[in-house]
């Protein structure tokens, strides 16, 4: 159950691992402000099901690329649910293409969606977290943060960068009750790798892809009051490839 008064904010909630994350929250009693950038009908459908579960939940529209978008995020977020004492920042968009031929547009929008969101969310997220001496702050990374992938300079780097900016948070913060970890996902089946070609399952040594409740699992673990002094981790979530 949740351990103090507030809620739990997921970006990027409306399908995928955010709202397989959604639902694991709900089930340990956090109310769950479900942010979405597009998908109105998918966020609404969610917030209602984890209210007919006997939750509560709610959805809101930001882009959290947008700086000014992110502050109103919040005050609405606080306005219906209280401080955000656990926050997931799972929004992230690939926009591929090689190092030589990718251009400033799709450098900027990954970097600014997957890493530079996080860094506003938390700067946010950090002062009733640090007053009420208990938060948690799960990124969502990835496996292609610490190793190359042809096609996903932006990707990678805002990735890898969102990992470092876990661990040098997660110092800064420990001695107040809150905690900072990433998990690094490999190949689940999202809307986000729709694409990636035929095969690469074959390459994983669990022989599979993974799915969003098992990323889920994972980032309720670090949410929970039993992951008290687990801090600035990347818990990869990858069927070994990683390993």
């Amino acid at each position: 159950m949740a351990p103090a008064e507030g809620c739990a904010l997921i970006t990027g909630a409306a399908r995928g691992i955010g709202a397989a994350t959604a639902r694991a929250l709900s089930r340990q009693g956090w109310p769950v402000a479900v942010n979405y950038r597009n998908d109105q009908a998918s966020a609404d459908r969610l917030a209602h099901e984890l209210m007919a579960l006997g939750g509560k939940a709610l959805p809101f529209q930001a882009d959290v690329a947008d700086p000014g978008a992110v502050k109103e995020l919040f005050s609405a977020v606080v306005e219906r649910f209280g401080p955000v004492l656990v926050l997931v920042n799972n929004a992230g968009m690939r926009a591929d293409g090689l190092a030589p031929k990718l251009g400033e547009e799709e450098w900027a929008q990954v970097i600014d969606t997957n890493l530079s969101a996080a860094y506003r969310t938390t700067r946010i997220a950090l002062g009733p977290m640090l007053r009420a001496r208990f938060g948690r702050i799960v990124n969502v990374a990835s496996v292609v943060g610490p190793r190359a992938h042809v096609g996903q300079a932006n990707y990678a780097a805002s990735k890898a960068g969102l990992i470092g900016f876990t661990k040098t948070v997660a110092v800064e913060v420990a001695r107040r009750g809150v905690t900072v970890n990433a998990v690094a996902p490999g190949l689940i089946e999202t809307k986000l790798t729709e694409g990636i070609p035929d095969g690469i399952a074959e390459r994983i040594p669990a022989r599979r892809c993974g799915s969003p409740d098992e990323v889920a699992a994972c980032i309720g673990f670090l949410a929970s009051e039993q992951a008290g002094y687990v801090t600035g981790a990347t818990l990869a979530v990858d069927g070994g490839l990683s390993a």
